[in-house]
Protein backbone atom coordinates (compact mmCIF):
# COMPACT_ATOMS: atom_id res chain seq x y z
CA UNK A 1 0.00 0.00 0.00
CA UNK A 2 2.92 2.33 0.69
CA UNK A 3 3.87 2.03 -2.97
CA UNK A 4 0.49 3.46 -3.96
CA UNK A 5 0.86 6.46 -1.66
CA UNK A 6 4.46 6.99 -2.78
CA UNK A 7 3.29 7.07 -6.41
CA UNK A 8 0.57 9.57 -5.47
CA UNK A 9 3.09 11.83 -3.73
CA UNK A 10 5.58 11.70 -6.61
CA UNK A 11 2.82 12.33 -9.15
CA UNK A 12 1.48 15.24 -7.09
CA UNK A 13 4.94 16.85 -6.90
CA UNK A 14 5.26 16.62 -10.69
CA UNK A 15 1.68 17.85 -11.17
CA UNK A 16 2.20 20.92 -8.96
CA UNK A 17 5.55 21.60 -10.63
CA UNK A 18 3.74 21.51 -13.97
CA UNK A 19 1.05 23.70 -12.42
CA UNK A 20 3.73 26.22 -11.48
CA UNK A 21 4.84 26.46 -15.10
CA UNK A 22 1.37 26.47 -16.61
CA UNK A 23 -0.40 28.68 -14.06
CA UNK A 24 -2.64 25.95 -12.65
CA UNK A 25 -4.08 22.55 -13.41
CA UNK A 26 -2.54 20.27 -10.79
CA UNK A 27 -5.98 19.27 -9.54
CA UNK A 28 -7.18 18.28 -12.99
CA UNK A 29 -4.00 16.28 -13.61
CA UNK A 30 -4.40 14.49 -10.25
CA UNK A 31 -8.09 13.63 -10.70
CA UNK A 32 -7.41 10.43 -12.71
CA UNK A 33 -4.75 9.29 -10.18
CA UNK A 34 -6.96 9.90 -7.15
CA UNK A 35 -9.79 8.12 -8.95
CA UNK A 36 -7.73 4.92 -8.75
CA UNK A 37 -7.38 5.24 -4.96
CA UNK A 38 -10.63 6.80 -3.74
CA UNK A 39 -14.32 6.46 -4.45
CA UNK A 40 -15.45 9.04 -7.06
CA UNK A 41 -17.44 11.06 -4.50
CA UNK A 42 -14.31 11.43 -2.29
CA UNK A 43 -11.97 12.71 -5.01
CA UNK A 44 -13.18 16.36 -4.91
CA UNK A 45 -12.65 16.54 -1.13
CA UNK A 46 -9.09 15.18 -1.34
CA UNK A 47 -8.25 17.62 -4.14
CA UNK A 48 -9.68 20.56 -2.20
CA UNK A 49 -7.64 19.69 0.92
CA UNK A 50 -4.42 19.44 -1.06
CA UNK A 51 -4.92 22.43 -3.33
CA UNK A 52 -6.01 24.68 -0.46
CA UNK A 53 -2.52 24.24 1.04
CA UNK A 54 -1.05 24.96 -2.40
CA UNK A 55 -3.05 28.20 -2.61
CA UNK A 56 -1.91 29.31 0.86
CA UNK A 57 1.74 28.69 0.05
CA UNK A 58 1.48 30.55 -3.27
CA UNK A 59 -0.16 33.52 -1.57
CA UNK A 60 2.73 33.58 0.93
CA UNK A 61 5.37 33.45 -1.81
CA UNK A 62 3.69 35.82 -4.31
CA UNK A 63 1.59 38.12 -2.13
CA UNK A 64 2.85 41.29 -3.81
CA UNK A 65 1.73 40.02 -7.23
CA UNK A 66 -1.95 39.55 -6.35
CA UNK A 67 -4.38 41.66 -8.41
CA UNK A 68 -6.95 42.44 -5.73
CA UNK A 69 -9.34 44.17 -8.14
CA UNK A 70 -9.85 40.78 -9.82
CA UNK A 71 -10.21 38.92 -6.51
CA UNK A 72 -12.93 41.29 -5.25
CA UNK A 73 -14.99 40.74 -8.40
CA UNK A 74 -14.40 36.99 -8.63
CA UNK A 75 -14.87 35.63 -5.10
CA UNK A 76 -18.26 36.95 -3.84
CA UNK A 77 -20.39 34.97 -6.30
CA UNK A 78 -17.98 32.03 -6.54
CA UNK A 79 -18.56 31.00 -2.91
CA UNK A 80 -22.36 30.40 -3.08
CA UNK A 81 -21.89 28.80 -6.51
CA UNK A 82 -19.46 26.31 -4.91
CA UNK A 83 -22.20 25.30 -2.46
CA UNK A 84 -24.47 24.60 -5.45
CA UNK A 85 -21.76 22.42 -7.00
CA UNK A 86 -21.34 20.40 -3.79
CA UNK A 87 -25.11 19.88 -3.56
CA UNK A 88 -25.17 18.62 -7.15
CA UNK A 89 -22.25 16.28 -6.37
CA UNK A 90 -24.39 14.65 -3.68
CA UNK A 91 -27.16 13.98 -6.19
CA UNK A 92 -25.35 12.61 -9.23
CA UNK A 93 -22.19 10.94 -10.43
CA UNK A 94 -19.35 13.34 -11.36
CA UNK A 95 -18.21 11.09 -14.23
CA UNK A 96 -20.51 12.77 -16.72
CA UNK A 97 -19.31 16.26 -15.85
CA UNK A 98 -15.73 14.97 -16.07
CA UNK A 99 -16.46 13.96 -19.67
CA UNK A 100 -17.69 17.46 -20.46
CA UNK A 101 -14.71 19.06 -18.71
CA UNK A 102 -12.39 16.78 -20.66
CA UNK A 103 -13.94 17.96 -23.93
CA UNK A 104 -13.63 21.55 -22.75
CA UNK A 105 -9.95 21.08 -21.94
CA UNK A 106 -9.31 19.53 -25.34
CA UNK A 107 -10.38 22.89 -26.76
CA UNK A 108 -6.90 24.12 -25.72
CA UNK A 109 -5.35 22.07 -28.53
CA UNK A 110 -5.87 24.77 -31.22
CA UNK A 111 -4.51 27.37 -28.77
CA UNK A 112 -1.43 25.23 -28.15
CA UNK A 113 -0.78 24.94 -31.89
CA UNK A 114 -1.57 28.56 -32.69
CA UNK A 115 1.25 30.98 -33.36
CA UNK A 116 1.82 33.66 -30.74
CA UNK A 117 1.97 36.25 -33.52
CA UNK A 118 -0.82 38.77 -33.11
CA UNK A 119 -1.91 37.27 -29.83
CA UNK A 120 -1.20 40.35 -27.71
CA UNK A 121 -4.05 41.41 -25.42
CA UNK A 122 -5.42 44.89 -25.87
CA UNK A 123 -6.63 47.23 -23.11
CA UNK A 124 -10.17 46.82 -24.43
CA UNK A 125 -9.91 43.03 -23.94
CA UNK A 126 -8.87 43.54 -20.32
CA UNK A 127 -11.67 46.02 -19.59
CA UNK A 128 -14.23 43.74 -21.23
CA UNK A 129 -12.92 40.78 -19.22
CA UNK A 130 -13.32 42.65 -15.92
CA UNK A 131 -17.04 43.05 -16.64
CA UNK A 132 -17.40 39.27 -16.99
CA UNK A 133 -15.46 38.41 -13.82
CA UNK A 134 -18.54 37.79 -11.60
CA UNK A 135 -19.93 35.35 -14.20
CA UNK A 136 -16.56 33.60 -14.43
CA UNK A 137 -16.58 33.37 -10.63
CA UNK A 138 -19.99 31.68 -10.65
CA UNK A 139 -18.88 29.15 -13.28
CA UNK A 140 -15.56 28.45 -11.56
CA UNK A 141 -17.16 28.09 -8.13
CA UNK A 142 -19.86 25.71 -9.34
CA UNK A 143 -17.48 23.47 -11.32
CA UNK A 144 -14.93 23.51 -8.49
CA UNK A 145 -17.57 22.46 -5.95
CA UNK A 146 -18.62 19.59 -8.19
CA UNK A 147 -15.20 18.29 -9.22
CA UNK A 148 -12.85 19.68 -6.55
CA UNK A 149 -10.70 21.46 -9.17
CA UNK A 150 -10.93 24.10 -11.87
CA UNK A 151 -7.28 24.71 -12.63
CA UNK A 152 -6.68 25.47 -16.27
CA UNK A 153 -10.31 25.79 -17.33
CA UNK A 154 -10.23 29.58 -17.04
CA UNK A 155 -6.51 30.23 -17.48
CA UNK A 156 -7.03 31.77 -20.92
CA UNK A 157 -9.32 34.30 -19.27
CA UNK A 158 -6.50 35.44 -16.96
CA UNK A 159 -4.24 35.89 -20.00
CA UNK A 160 -6.86 38.09 -21.65
CA UNK A 161 -6.90 40.32 -18.57
CA UNK A 162 -3.24 41.10 -19.29
CA UNK A 163 -1.72 39.39 -16.23
CA UNK A 164 1.89 38.19 -16.33
CA UNK A 165 2.82 34.70 -15.08
CA UNK A 166 3.52 35.75 -11.47
CA UNK A 167 0.25 37.66 -11.30
CA UNK A 168 -1.69 34.69 -12.67
CA UNK A 169 -0.19 32.34 -10.06
CA UNK A 170 -0.79 34.79 -7.19
CA UNK A 171 -4.27 35.99 -8.23
CA UNK A 172 -5.55 32.48 -8.92
CA UNK A 173 -4.32 31.39 -5.48
CA UNK A 174 -6.11 34.30 -3.80
CA UNK A 175 -9.29 33.51 -5.75
CA UNK A 176 -9.11 29.83 -4.89
CA UNK A 177 -8.15 29.77 -1.22
CA UNK A 178 -11.52 30.86 0.23
CA UNK A 179 -13.25 28.66 -2.32
CA UNK A 180 -11.31 25.62 -1.10
CA UNK A 181 -12.03 26.35 2.57
CA UNK A 182 -15.76 26.64 1.88
CA UNK A 183 -15.74 23.40 -0.12
CA UNK A 184 -13.81 21.44 2.52
CA UNK A 185 -16.25 22.64 5.20
CA UNK A 186 -19.20 21.53 3.07
CA UNK A 187 -17.62 18.16 2.24
CA UNK A 188 -17.04 17.49 5.96
CA UNK A 189 -20.53 18.60 6.98
CA UNK A 190 -22.12 16.32 4.37
CA UNK A 191 -20.04 13.31 5.42
CA UNK A 192 -17.99 13.17 2.21
CA UNK A 193 -14.56 13.01 3.92
CA UNK A 194 -13.22 9.61 4.98
CA UNK A 195 -9.91 8.63 6.58
CA UNK A 196 -8.53 7.68 3.17
CA UNK A 197 -9.66 11.08 1.84
CA UNK A 198 -7.75 12.90 4.59
CA UNK A 199 -4.64 10.79 3.96
CA UNK A 200 -4.74 11.41 0.21
CA UNK A 201 -5.36 15.12 0.77
CA UNK A 202 -2.41 15.23 3.17
CA UNK A 203 -0.07 13.67 0.61
CA UNK A 204 -1.27 16.12 -2.04
CA UNK A 205 -0.82 19.04 0.37
CA UNK A 206 2.76 18.02 1.22
CA UNK A 207 3.58 17.71 -2.48
CA UNK A 208 2.07 21.18 -3.04
CA UNK A 209 4.38 22.70 -0.41
CA UNK A 210 7.45 21.11 -1.99
CA UNK A 211 6.51 22.38 -5.44
CA UNK A 212 5.58 25.88 -4.24
CA UNK A 213 9.04 26.33 -2.72
CA UNK A 214 10.68 25.26 -5.98
CA UNK A 215 8.35 27.48 -7.99
CA UNK A 216 9.44 30.57 -6.06
CA UNK A 217 13.04 29.87 -7.04
CA UNK A 218 12.59 29.11 -10.75
CA UNK A 219 9.40 30.74 -12.06
CA UNK A 220 11.23 33.91 -13.13
CA UNK A 221 13.43 31.77 -15.42
CA UNK A 222 10.49 30.58 -17.54
CA UNK A 223 9.72 32.67 -20.68
CA UNK A 224 6.15 34.00 -20.90
CA UNK A 225 5.43 32.25 -24.23
CA UNK A 226 6.52 28.90 -22.74
CA UNK A 227 4.31 29.59 -19.71
CA UNK A 228 1.26 29.82 -21.98
CA UNK A 229 2.20 26.88 -24.21
CA UNK A 230 2.83 24.53 -21.28
CA UNK A 231 -0.50 25.60 -19.83
CA UNK A 232 -2.36 24.67 -23.01
CA UNK A 233 -0.43 21.40 -23.30
CA UNK A 234 -1.20 20.47 -19.70
CA UNK A 235 -4.88 21.23 -20.29
CA UNK A 236 -5.00 18.93 -23.32
CA UNK A 237 -3.23 16.11 -21.43
CA UNK A 238 -5.57 16.52 -18.45
CA UNK A 239 -8.57 16.52 -20.78
CA UNK A 240 -7.55 13.25 -22.40
CA UNK A 241 -6.91 11.62 -19.01
CA UNK A 242 -10.24 12.85 -17.61
CA UNK A 243 -12.20 11.57 -20.60
CA UNK A 244 -10.52 8.15 -20.48
CA UNK A 245 -11.07 7.70 -16.74
CA UNK A 246 -14.62 9.07 -16.80
CA UNK A 247 -15.45 6.98 -19.87
CA UNK A 248 -14.31 3.80 -18.15
CA UNK A 249 -16.38 4.68 -15.09
CA UNK A 250 -19.51 5.38 -17.16
CA UNK A 251 -19.13 2.12 -19.10
CA UNK A 252 -18.81 0.14 -15.86
CA UNK A 253 -21.57 1.76 -13.81
CA UNK A 254 -24.18 2.28 -16.56
CA UNK A 255 -23.50 -0.87 -18.63
CA UNK A 256 -22.77 1.18 -21.73
CA UNK A 257 -22.26 -0.91 -24.85
CA UNK A 258 -22.14 -0.25 -28.60
CA UNK A 259 -22.85 -2.92 -31.21
CA UNK A 260 -22.76 -2.86 -35.00
CA UNK A 261 -24.83 -5.07 -37.26
CA UNK A 262 -24.62 -5.67 -40.98
CA UNK A 263 -27.03 -7.63 -43.15
CA UNK A 264 -27.51 -7.98 -46.89
CA UNK A 265 -29.94 -5.06 -47.13
CA UNK A 266 -29.36 -3.21 -43.86
CA UNK A 267 -26.64 -1.61 -41.76
CA UNK A 268 -27.23 -0.73 -38.10
CA UNK A 269 -25.78 0.43 -34.82
CA UNK A 270 -27.15 -0.18 -31.31
CA UNK A 271 -26.27 1.71 -28.13
CA UNK A 272 -27.25 0.28 -24.71
CA UNK A 273 -27.29 2.63 -21.70
CA UNK A 274 -28.79 1.61 -18.35
CA UNK A 275 -32.31 0.40 -19.20
CA UNK A 276 -32.38 2.01 -22.63
CA UNK A 277 -31.49 0.77 -26.09
CA UNK A 278 -31.23 3.11 -29.08
CA UNK A 279 -30.97 1.42 -32.47
CA UNK A 280 -30.30 3.15 -35.79
CA UNK A 281 -30.69 1.08 -38.96
CA UNK A 282 -30.34 2.04 -42.62
CA UNK A 283 -32.33 -0.25 -44.92
CA UNK A 284 -32.28 -0.59 -48.69
CA UNK A 285 -33.12 1.17 -50.87
CA UNK A 286 -33.08 4.37 -48.71
CA UNK A 287 -34.93 4.17 -45.41
CA UNK A 288 -33.79 5.16 -41.93
CA UNK A 289 -35.25 3.51 -38.84
CA UNK A 290 -34.55 4.81 -35.33
CA UNK A 291 -35.82 2.65 -32.48
CA UNK A 292 -35.85 3.38 -28.75
CA UNK A 293 -36.54 0.46 -26.42
CA UNK A 294 -37.02 0.36 -22.67
CA UNK A 295 -36.47 -2.87 -20.78
CA UNK A 296 -37.50 -4.12 -17.38
CA UNK A 297 -35.12 -3.91 -14.42
CA UNK A 298 -32.90 -6.88 -13.73
CA UNK A 299 -32.31 -7.75 -17.38
CA UNK A 300 -28.80 -7.42 -18.75
CA UNK A 301 -29.04 -4.54 -21.25
CA UNK A 302 -26.50 -5.73 -23.79
CA UNK A 303 -27.42 -9.40 -23.64
CA UNK A 304 -29.23 -10.21 -26.88
CA UNK A 305 -30.35 -13.58 -25.56
CA UNK A 306 -32.11 -12.06 -22.55
CA UNK A 307 -33.30 -8.78 -24.10
CA UNK A 308 -36.94 -8.16 -23.37
CA UNK A 309 -38.68 -5.01 -24.62
CA UNK A 310 -41.27 -3.49 -22.34
CA UNK A 311 -42.16 -0.80 -24.85
CA UNK A 312 -40.50 0.88 -27.78
CA UNK A 313 -40.95 3.70 -30.27
CA UNK A 314 -39.77 3.60 -33.89
CA UNK A 315 -39.15 6.62 -36.09
CA UNK A 316 -39.25 5.83 -39.83
CA UNK A 317 -37.76 8.21 -42.40
CA UNK A 318 -38.32 7.33 -46.05
CA UNK A 319 -38.15 9.41 -49.28
CA UNK A 320 -41.34 7.68 -50.44
CA UNK A 321 -43.47 7.70 -47.28
CA UNK A 322 -41.91 10.63 -45.43
CA UNK A 323 -41.38 10.56 -41.67
CA UNK A 324 -43.74 8.78 -39.29
CA UNK A 325 -43.59 7.07 -35.89
CA UNK A 326 -44.96 3.81 -34.59
CA UNK A 327 -45.21 2.70 -30.97
CA UNK A 328 -45.81 -0.59 -29.23
CA UNK A 329 -46.42 -1.60 -25.60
Amino acid sequence: MMIVWSVLFATAVVAFALSAVSGGGAGLVLMPILGLILAPENVPAALSIGTSVSSISRIAFFFRNIRWSIVFRFVPLALPAAWGGVMLLRQMQPAYLSLLLGLFLLGNLPLMLRSERGAKNSADDGAHGMVWLPIIGIMAGFISGFTGAVGLLFNQFYHKLGLDKSEIVATRAANDVLLHFVKVTLYVSYGMVSQATLLAGGFVALAALVSSFGMKQFLHCIPDHMFKQVGHGAAVAAGVAMMVMAGQHVVAQDQLAIQYTRHVHALGMTVDWRQHRLSVEVEAPIELEVRHSLISHGVAPHSNAQWHDVRHAILHISPLQGAYMTRSE
